[in-house]
C-alpha cells in the first residue's frame, strides 16, 4: 500500500485554519471585512472573554440568499472570484473563500441572514465543520454571524492563546484598523456588557484618530495628499514631536486594507530624516488608492503583506509628498502650559492599545519627568492666528544692518542658500503635482488638493520655507547653553548647539553642491583602527567621503589611513571623527543610499564643529547666530531631529502669571 494519501476535507480545513485563524482577532478581521464587502453601512461587533467564548458581528449589508448559504461555509467557495485573471484585479477585502470554512471547522458557528427580496431570513448552524439543516428565521436585512468556543475541538491551539486581557487588546487593535480604514461606516464595539466604542460615520479621518489616540495627537496631524495619474495618496502624518518608539503608530492602508510594507515604511522614515531623534519613528495614517492591477494582495494568508508592480514609484511619491508638506508647515515646538487649577476629576481607565499618554496634572509646564528623549520635552500645538514667531519689520537689504566685528566661528556661517538643499540629494526630486498642507480636514477622499496662500510661506532660492523672521537683537544667554529672545507674540528659547549645528549642516551641504568641501591634508596620514565590518563600510563609501573632504585609504586589516579632513572642522581629531562615522554607518538597520550617507556624514561633521552647550558666547556671537537663523531650511530642528527652539506665546505667559 502506498504511503501517499489524500487528506480529508476536515483536516484540510484545520490546516487552513492554522494559517488564517491565529487568534480571536483573526476571526474579527475576517467577519468585519466580509460585512464591508457586503456593502454594510452599520456594523456591530461583540466579544466575550477577548473573543474566546464569543465573537458576534451583525451588519446591515446585502445578506446571503438561501441558495448560497450552504456554500458560504464551504472551502474555496466565494462570490468575489470566477476565474484566475480576477486575482490580478481584486477590489474586495476578501476573495479566497477560506476564512468562513476555516472558522467553522474549529468553532461553533451560527449564521442568520436575509436579503432585501426575501420574506424571511435563513439560519444555519455549523459545529466543528458539521453543517445543520437550513431553517427559516426572523431577522432584518443583513447578516449576523456568531462564533463561539473558538478552538474547542483543537485544545492544543486553545492553550496557545494568551490571557483574556491580551486577546481583547488584539481584538481592539483589529477594530481600530477597520475603523481607520473605513471612517464612513457606523461601527460599534462591545466587550462583554460594556460598549467600548460607538462610532458614527464621519467624512474625515481626524475624528477617528482622536477617538483611539487622543485629541493631542489628532490636533498635531498634518494633512498630506497627492495624486499622480491613478495613484492617489492621502491621509495624515504627525508633527515630529508626536513620534513613537515603535511602528505601532503607523497605519498604512492600500485600497482600504491595512498593510505592512517595508518600502512604504522606509519612505516614511526617510521623509522624517533630520526631524526625529535616533530610536524614534514617525506616526502616520495614510491611504493609498491605486488600480487593482498595480498591487498583488495574494501574498500572505492574512493579506497584510502586499507587493506593488512599481514599488519605486510609490516610494518616491510618498517621500516627496510628506517632505513637501513639511516644507510648507510650521514645525517649531511649542511648550504646553497646563491649567493653573488642577482638574479634580480623576482620569478614567485607558482604552485598550491606546498610545495617548495622560497629561501631567502638576503645576508648572508640562514637561515629562523621565529622560526618555529630549524631543519629548515639547508638546506641539497647531499655530494660532498670531504665530509665536511673527517676524518684525525686515530691512530691504541685509547689508543695511549695523556692521559688527564677527567672531572667527561666525565668519564660517553661511549666507543665504543659493540652491535647494532639501532636494539636491533626492533622487526622486523630479517635478510632481504635490499639494500642500490644509489646516481644515477635507472630506474623504479629496480629489483637488488645497493650495496654500502666499502669506503662509516664503521662498528662499526656490525652496518654500516657513518665514520665522529676523529675531530682535534683545537676546540673552542662560546657563551658557540657551538663548532667550523676544518675539512679537511672546518669547523663544533656543538651543545654541542645535541651531548652530543646523546652520553648519546647511553650509556643508551647500558647499558639496558647489563642488565639494575644502579639505586640509595631513602632514602624516593618521592610522585609525576599526572593526572589520566598520573598515569595510568606510572604504566602500570612500568616494562619497572624498567629496566631503575626508580622504581614506586601506592600510591592511581593520586599519584605515586618513589623508585629509574637512578644513571647516578645525582642530577635531580625525580618529574620533572616523570612528564615530563608522559606528553610524554600521549601526543603520538597512544599507544606506548615497544620499543617506551624505546626510549622515554632514550631520556628524556639523555636530562636531558646532558650538557646544556650556560654551559662553559674547553678545556679538549671539547676534551673529540669531541673524542667520532665518536663512536656513528646517531651522526648527537640528539634523539629528532635536528641536532648536521652544516657543512661548504671550498668551501662555499671561496664563501662568494669572493675568487672564
Amino acid at each position: 500500500m502506498g504511503m501517499i494519501r489524500e487528506l480529508s476535507p476536515s483536516v484540510v480545513n484545520q490546516i487552513a485554519a492554522g494559517e488564517v485563524v491565529e487568534r480571536p482577532a483573526s476571526v474579527v478581521k475576517e467577519l468585519l471585512e466580509n460585512a464591508i464587502d457586503a456593502g454594510a453601512t452599520r456594523i456591530e461587533l461583540t466579544v466575550e472573554r477577548g473573543g474566546r467564548d464569543l465573537v458576534r458581528v451583525a451588519d446591515n449589508g446585502s445578506g446571503i440568499s438561501r441558495e448560497d448559504l450552504p456554500l458560504a461555509f464551504r472551502p474555496h467557495a466565494t462570490s468575489k472570484l470566477s476565474e484566475a485573471d480576477d486575482l490580478h484585479r481584486i477590489r474586495t477585502l476578501g476573495f479566497r473563500g477560506e476564512a468562513l470554512a476555516a472558522i467553522a471547522e474549529i468553532s461553533r458557528v451560527r449564521c442568520q441572514t436575509r436579503t432585501a427580496d426575501a420574506e424571511v431570513g435563513s439560519e444555519q448552524a455549523i459545529e466543528g465543520g458539521e453543517h445543520s439543516e437550513i431553517r427559516d428565521c426572523g431577522c432584518p436585512v443583513g447578516t449576523v454571524i456568531e462564533v463561539r468556543n473558538l478552538f474547542f475541538n483543537t485544545p492544543v491551539r486553545r492553550t496557545f492563546l494568551k490571557s483574556d486581557t491580551t486577546e481583547a487588546g488584539h481584538v481592539a487593535e483589529m477594530f481600530t484598523r477597520i475603523a481607520l480604514a473605513h471612517p464612513t461606516i457606523h461601527l460599534t464595539f462591545r466587550s462583554g456588557s460594556k460598549t467600548l466604542h460607538d462610532l458614527p460615520p464621519v467624512t474625515g479621518l481626524k475624528d477617528r484618530v482622536a477617538v483611539f489616540f487622543g485629541r493631542e495627537l489628532a490636533d498635531a496631524l498634518l494633512w498630506v495628499e497627492s495624486e499622480i495619474n491613478d495613484f492617489h495618496l492621502w491621509g495624515y502624518v504627525a508633527h515630529p514631536s508626536q513620534s513613537r518608539s515603535s511602528t505601532k503608530g503607523q497605519y498604512l492602508f492600500v485600497g482600504g486594507r491595512f498593510v505592512r510594507d517595508r518600502s512604504l515604511g522606509h519612505a516614511l522614515t526617510e521623509a522624517y530624516r533630520g526631524l526625529l531623534m535616533v530610536g524614534r519613528v514617525p506616526v502616520a495614517f495614510l491611504h493609498l488608492d491605486l488600480p487593482p492591477e498595480e498591487v498583488d494582495v495574494n501574498v500572505h494568508p492574512t493579506k497584510v503583506e502586499v507587493r506593488f508592480r512599481d514599488s519605486q514609484r510609490i516610494y518616491g511619491q510618498l517621500l516627496r509628498t510628506v517632505r513637501q508638506t513639511f516644507l510648507t508647515s510650521d514645525l517649531h515646538s511649542r511648550l504646553q502650559a497646563p491649567p493653573t487649577r488642577p482638574d479634580p476629576t480623576p482620569p478614567g481607565p485607558a482604552e485598550p492599545d491606546s498610545e495617548a499618554g495622560a497629561s501631567s496634572r502638576e503645576p508648572g509646564f508640562a514637561l515629562r519627568s523621565d529622560p526618555f528623549d529630549r524631543q519629548m520635552v515639547a508638546s506641539w500645538f497647531p499655530p494660532s492666528s498670531g504665530s509665536g514667531m511673527s517676524p518684525p519689520a525686515r530691512p530691504a537689504n541685509l547689508d543695511d544692518l549695523p556692521r559688527r566685528e564677527e567672531p572667527e566661528w561666525a565668519r564660517s556661517l553661511p549666507p543665504a542658500p543659493t540652491s535647494s538643499p532639501s532636494s539636491s540629494f533626492n533622487e526622486f526630486a523630479e517635478e510632481s503635482p504635490i499639494p500642500s498642507t490644509e489646516s481644515t480636514e477635507p472630506a474623504i477622499p479629496v480629489s483637488v488638493p488645497p493650495t496654500p496662500s502666499d502669506a503662509q510661506t516664503s521662498t528662499t532660492a526656490g525652496v518654500p520655507v516657513q518665514d520665522v523672521g529676523v529675531l530682535p537683537p534683545r537676546a540673552i544667554q542662560v546657563h551658557d547653553s540657551y538663548l532667550i529672545a523676544e518675539t512679537e507674540d511672546g518669547m523663544v528659547v533656543i538651543d545654541q548647539h542645535a541651531l548652530h549645528e543646523r546652520i553648519l549642516f546647511e553650509e556643508f551641504r551647500s558647499r558639496v553642491e558647489r563642488g565639494g568641501v575644502e579639505s586640509q591634508r595631513l602632514l602624516v596620514p593618521e592610522p585609525v583602527e576599526l572593526g572589520a565590518d566598520e573598515a569595510a563600510e568606510v572604504l566602500e563609501r570612500r568616494d562619497v567621503l572624498a567629496t566631503l573632504g575626508l580622504e581614506v585609504e586601506p592600510f591592511g586589516g581593520g586599519t584605515v589611513l586618513v589623508g585629509s579632513v574637512p578644513a571647516m572642522l578645525g582642530p577635531i581629531s580625525p580618529t574620533r571623527l572616523l570612528r564615530d562615522l563608522a559606528e553610524q554607518l554600521v549601526g543603520r538597520p538597512v544599507p544606506p543610499s548615497a544620499d543617506a550617507v551624505l546626510n549622515d556624514v554632514l550631520s556628524l561633521m556639523a555636530c562636531k564643529a558646532a558650538i557646544k552647550a556650556g560654551q559662553r558666547l559674547s553678545s556679538d556671537e549671539v547676534a551673529a547666530l540669531l541673524a542667520r537663523r532665518h536663512l536656513v531650511t528646517d531651522a526648527h530642528h537640528c539634523p539629528h531631529g532635536r528641536p532648536t527652539a521652544l516657543i512661548f506665546t504671550k498668551e501662555e505667559l499671561e496664563k501662568q502669571f494669572g493675568r487672564v
